[in-house]
């Protein structure tokens, strides 16, 4: 204490002073401020343009009367500190001397931008000029949100001309909103111009023409900027790191984004929830879930934007299911979802085609009021889409108030999925009749519309449009024009379209490859292959499948054994898509020892392995195995499908087990739910009619429930000629020539038929017997293949 006195009695303290009293201490401070609002007062007479006049806009007391451009010191007519003489003055300056200010405007235009009444904002920018108000920086950084966000180009440009007669073009806060609003609207190379010609840059700067980059799809270019940013000594922020990760992304580039993360951790970075989330996203869509879901575990504090990243993490993976847990457990922690969330997890139902869970989440997504954005809406659309729920997808969409290019596009591939070709290409007229630009998701799904009902003409109208668009060489659009033409049956133009462009990618390839196949052009689909790999394009699961069809096409076994080491090489045997072309390839090309091997080292069957080893049995005469497998699959509890039982009986028919193929082909319906179709009726008369038993074979025919065609007729016809039973074939006959006049070899076979029979002019006996339904053109047929 003693020591302390002796610190005050030294330094005088006003507390130990008998002079010193509170009123005096006010006395003095109003003194001082008085001086120093005086000397501001003749700093604004002085030089008046320094200053902003905001009388003209005050709405509020609080706000100055002037106010300095520069400095942002403020002035108050209505205040104890200010002299009596500036009134005097104040009446002898003319008008305008000093200008009006922005600053009552900036309030109200900030506001609205802030509240994303973004026309509104633009609607009060119109009225200050008209009423000769000087926009400032805050009003321009405002207005250039204002345009990003509504992607108005024009009106962007013309605040950008002003900008630059105003003399805010060097400020650095304007440029960077500039940089902003011209990536947005899409103008990538004017904002790179704005970026360069900035006088000054900071980080914010590098950040926004990074991310301009990046939402602009150009993220190589995002990845050369980070890296010309990093020559010039400029520190990368969290923003920095998140947009350069995004560009990694974009590329999948993991090695570069391995060391962006290390960059992160050596700033300590890691843990900050954007680059966090960043992190997460890029290690998915390079396919690392493991190292995604590390990242995310090491966040001490997991907030809905890392949370989100996860989920849609797992959905970009393909793991639907994870991503749903993952939700669920996220809601149990007490994080409420946002838009992104609830777009990730219909995403999610949306893969999986679980419908359910999709409208719970829907139900969700009512109670907390977000049905009506506008991107929850668009997904909710292609969730109902993508599970087959096609009327609730366009009840959904019928109800949202806004519709963008997104929402549009669900719905149409959603009918061309579910069937309804001929409806998107309507919907896709009504699309553009409300002056939507299509995208390239909408080109995909009208092409596979057209592909599906097989409009040639439609689909080259739409390919007339792509190439107006300029987006003919987007991979996944060339594609489908190429899988577009085949299946509208123009192997010859969906090749042009191919050649059309020199590098292709594998989903190209693989559509060319099938294209081959499916014409019967095995040769030239192993041609295609083999050029393929000469590009070094690595072939995937579907292009394997493709080129082991070809193989089986051809009875290629030597091709097909480098085929199947090539799938070795490259960890696809294990594929049950591939395993079963395998299986399929091996018995058509005569070594079922082969097919048997590749089908018991597959780790799991699906339903298609299961019938490709049956036929397999099937095509080597194999009947007692074929069944046997099929009772094994019984009781491993796989779900049967028709095709089982088109490969069972096709077993029965080529070893002549009618008992067995009786018995399956009656059980199909009370046992296994199956209604035969076609294929199982031709099956079973193939059956019947080879085993001799042709009153049967007939029989089965003339009870069908549907109508049938006259190939069933001509496979009793040539059964007739083996058994010389030439009144069932002169029936026969008759049916084929009803049904299909020009069938030549309806005609041979009847010919033979009279030949076995020992008739020794077949051709007179023909001619004679000739009914009214034997046509001139199938006579001609006759004719011409007996010469």
């Amino acid at each position: 204490m003693a020591a302390c006195s002796r610190l005050f009695s030294h330094l005088g303290s006003p507390f130990m002073s008998s002079t010193y009293s509170p009123s005096t201490a006010h006395l003095v401070g109003s003194e001082v401020r008085k001086k120093s609002t005086e000397k501001l007062w003749r700093r604004l007479f002085s030089d008046p343009s320094s200053w902003w006049d905001h009388r003209p806009n005050k709405r509020n007391d609080r706000y100055p009367d002037f106010k300095h451009k520069q400095t942002q010191e403020a002035l108050w007519v209505e205040n104890p500190s200010t002299p009596q003489w500036v009134n005097t003055e104040l009446s002898t300056l003319a008008p305008g001397t000093i200008p009006s200010s922005a600053f009552s405007w900036n309030v109200r235009i900030i506001k609205y931008v802030n509240d994303r009444q973004y026309i509104r904002a633009m609607e009060l920018f119109q009225t200050m000029q008209r009423e000769d108000a000087k926009p400032d920086n805050f009003t321009f950084v405002a207005i250039l949100k204002a345009c990003a966000n509504l992607t108005a180009l024009e009106e962007g440009r013309d605040a950008h001309a002003q900008i630059i007669q105003t003399g805010w073009d060097s400020d650095i806060f304007v440029g960077n909103s500039l940089v902003d609003m011209y990536a947005k609207c899409g103008s990538i190379a004017e904002a790179y111009k704005v970026f360069s010609g900035m006088p000054t840059r900071d980080v914010v700067s590098w950040n926004t023409m990074i991310m301009g980059y990046v939402k602009c799809e150009m993220p190589r270019m995002a990845l050369e900027l980070y890296d010309q940013m990093r020559d010039e000594k400029i520190e990368p922020d969290a923003f920095t790191f998140s947009g350069v990760l995004n560009a990694c992304s974009g590329l999948e580039a993991l090695e570069y984004g391995k060391l962006v993360h290390e960059q992160v951790t050596s700033m300590g970075l890691q843990f900050d929830s954007y680059v966090g989330s960043s992190l997460v996203d890029m290690y998915t869509k390079c396919g690392r879930i493991v190292d995604a879901c590390k990242v995310f575990n090491d966040l001490p504090v997991h907030d809905v934007v890392s949370w989100s990243a996860m989920i849609i993490g797992f959905v970009n993976c393909g793991h639907g299911e994870k991503a749903l847990e993952l939700f669920q457990h996220m809601q149990q922690e007490g994080v409420e979802p946002n838009v992104n969330t609830f777009v990730g997890v219909l995403n999610a139902c949306a893969s999986m085609m679980a419908l359910e869970e999709g409208k719970l989440v829907h139900a969700q997504i009512i109670r907390k009021g977000l049905e009506l954005d506008v991107f929850v809406g668009s997904s909710i659309v292609d969730m109902y889409a993508k599970c087959g729920s096609i009327d609730d997808a366009c009840r959904v969409f019928n109800n949202m108030p806004v519709r963008n290019v997104v929402s549009w596009s669900a719905l149409l591939g959603g009918y061309a999925k579910c069937g309804q070709g001929r409806k998107a290409l309507e919907l896709f007229q009504h699309m553009q009749q409300d002056m939507l630009e299509p995208d390239t998701v909408t080109f995909v799904g009208v092409l596979k519309a057209c592909a599906s009902i097989k409009a040639l003409e439609e689909g080259k109208l739409v390919h007339a449009q792509v190439i107006k668009n300029g987006i003919e060489s987007n991979i996944f659009v060339r594609s489908c024009l190429v899988d577009m033409y085949i299946k509208c049956g123009c192997i010859d133009e969906a090749h042009k379209v191919f050649k059309k462009f020199r590098v292709h990618d594998v989903i190209t390839w693989s559509a060319m490859i099938l294209g081959f196949v499916k014409f019967g052009q095995g040769e030239k689909a192993l041609e295609s292959f083999q050029q393929m790999l000469q590009e070094q394009v690595e072939p995937d699961n579907i292009t394997y499948v493709a080129v082991l069809n070809a193989c089986a096409s051809q009875a290629a076994f030597q091709e097909g054994r480098l085929v199947h080491a090539q799938v070795i090489r490259q960890g696809l045997d294990s594929d049950m898509f591939v395993g079963s072309s395998l299986v399929d390839m091996y018995s058509k090309c005569g070594s079922i020892v082969d097919a048997c091997r590749v089908f018991n080292n597959m780790p799991t069957h699906n339903v298609v392995s299961w019938s490709a080893m049956i036929m397999g049995y099937a095509v080597h005469g194999l009947g007692n195995e074929a069944e046997q497998l099929f009772e094994k699959m019984c009781q491993e509890d796989v779900d049967i499908d028709a095709g089982i039982f088109v490969s069972l009986l096709s077993a029965f028919s080529h070893t002549g087990l009618v008992n067995e193929g009786s018995y399956f082909f009656e059980s199909m319906s009370p046992m296994y739910g199956i209604q035969a179709t076609m294929e199982h009726y031709s099956c079973m008369v193939d059956l019947l009619a080879r085993s001799g038993c042709l009153i049967e074979a007939e029989d089965i025919i003339m009870k069908m429930p549907c109508r049938p065609d006259s190939s069933l007729w001509v496979t009793l016809l040539g059964s007739c000629r083996n058994y010389g039973n030439v009144q069932m074939g002169e029936r026969a006959a008759e049916h084929i020539f009803r049904l299909d006049p020009g069938n030549a070899p309806g005609y041979v076979l009847l010919s033979n038929v009279y030949a076995a029979a020992g008739k020794a002019d077949a051709t007179t006996i023909f001619q004679e017997t000739t009914t009214k339904t034997h046509s001139q053109i199938g006579r001609q047929s006759w004719v011409q293949l007996h010469n």
